[in-house]
């Protein structure tokens, strides 16, 4: 399980000319396919007078959701490309599309590819990424007695308390890191048995 993703933290943009044809390119922070596919829409709609408007986004920190489109071009020859950079970088829950305004000169399969792999990198280059991290939550039912050592294992792993309740019974709902998740259930489960974890 992965518990942390790098992602970019706000739009950025990024150009490249190639035999009179220009290539703009825009990078998003994106979480949906739907929100993804909006881009492309808006983007298309902006561009309306360009000959292509190809993208391909990374989502979920897993990276597992992804998707490209050559929007016309020879197949394999623009989305990919897009992907292979967003690729490189390991980054996620980003779109990256890029614009074509045709110049009259045919670049060929090798153009294009190169054309719209440097167009992404340009413009992936030019946006700030930051390392985010998964959180996980786990639940504790105890007595009231015991909240001076829930308390503590709570401290002591960084947990963050996101909800809370205390009357005879408390319960509380910590928030940690997915990687950590596991020992926090564990030694609160200690520290509610009254037994050293181990």
């Amino acid at each position: 399980m992965v518990d942390e993703y790098r992602t970019i933290t706000k739009a950025s943009q990024g150009t490249y000319s190639e035999l009179r044809s220009r290539f703009l390119g825009f990078a998003h922070h994106v979480t949906t396919p739907e929100e993804a596919l909006a881009l492309v829409s808006d983007c298309q709609k902006k561009y309306y007078d360009a000959r292509h408007v190809c993208w391909a986004y990374m989502l979920g920190a897993e990276r597992e959701v992804f998707r490209s489109n050559d929007n016309g071009e020879p197949s394999g020859t623009a989305g990919k490309p897009i992907l292979g950079q967003i690729n490189s970088r390991e980054l996620t829950d980003v779109i990256v599309l890029v614009v074509r305004y045709f110049g009259g000169v045919k670049l060929g399969t090798g153009g294009l590819i190169e054309a719209y792999r440097t167009t992404a990198a340009a413009t992936l280059d030019a946006a700030q990424v930051e390392t985010r991290t998964v959180d996980g939550t786990c639940s504790a039912d105890f007595d009231y007695a015991d909240m001076n050592a829930v308390m503590r294992v709570s401290r002591m792993m960084g947990a963050r308390i996101v909800e809370q309740t205390c009357d005879l019974q408390c319960h509380m709902t910590f928030s940690i890191r997915m990687g950590r998740l596991d020992e926090l259930e564990r030694r609160l489960d200690c520290a509610l048995r009254h037994i050293p974890f181990e």
